[in-house]
């Protein structure tokens, strides 16, 4: 899997990794959690990436909107 990752600065999110191919997105958490989310179209990827919350967007855009698995724990 052909995974483009970037830090990013957040409050909230560690990592954004991104397979355009597949339409995966994994994030990683600060608190140590990995979610991969399903059928996320490119746009929602560029829009997490340009957003100036993460956070927010994650919570509006992404949240309860996409198939997810929980890769890994974290402090919850």
């Amino acid at each position: 899997m052909a995974m483009k990752t970037a830090r990013v600065q957040s409050t909230t999110l560690s990592t954004v990794a991104y397979d355009a191919n597949r339409e995966i997105l994994e994030l990683r958490f600060r608190s140590r959690a990995v979610y991969r989310y399903f059928e996320v179209p490119v746009e929602v990827h560029a829009g997490l990436l340009r957003a100036a919350s993460k956070g927010t967007y994650f919570n509006d855009v992404i949240r309860d909107c996409y198939p997810f698995v929980r890769l890994r724990g974290g402090r919850s």
